[in-house]
């Protein structure tokens, strides 16, 4: 069992960054990947980026060059970087952990979600 626990959301301008953390507990050595997903009023849940143990990224084609995710082993702590933030952007951000076997696009753990709202 692993527990997520984001913080860093918020209310910010077009333009502005935000600094997203998320931090795990629990089994960790059971997992091998970690990253954020997002939903919209209306939309789907899509994968915005994962990371993997070895440090490969992955990111969807709407946030590469903006956003950049990252991890700190020794804290167990997932980061993502969100910089020229859209409006678009607006969303609950989720995090979440995948196990070893799994090698899907949706993790196998979550959080409670942080509010992202970008406005003018």
């Amino acid at each position: 069992q692993v527990q997520l626990v984001e913080s860093g959301g918020g209310l910010v301008q077009p333009g502005d960054s935000l600094r997203l953390s998320c931090a795990a507990s629990g089994n960790i050595f059971s997992t091998n990947r970690m990253g954020w997903h997002r939903q919209a009023p209306g939309k789907e849940r899509e994968l915005v980026a994962w990371i993997t143990r070895g440090g490969t990224t992955k990111y969807a084609e709407s946030v590469k060059g903006r956003f950049t995710i990252s991890r700190d082993s020794s804290k167990n702590t997932v980061y993502l970087q969100m910089n020229s933030l859209k409006p678009e952007d607006t969303a609950v951000y989720y995090c979440n952990c995948w196990r070893n076997s799994n090698l899907g696009l949706s993790g196998d753990y979550w959080g409670q979600g942080t509010q992202v709202t970008i406005s003018s």
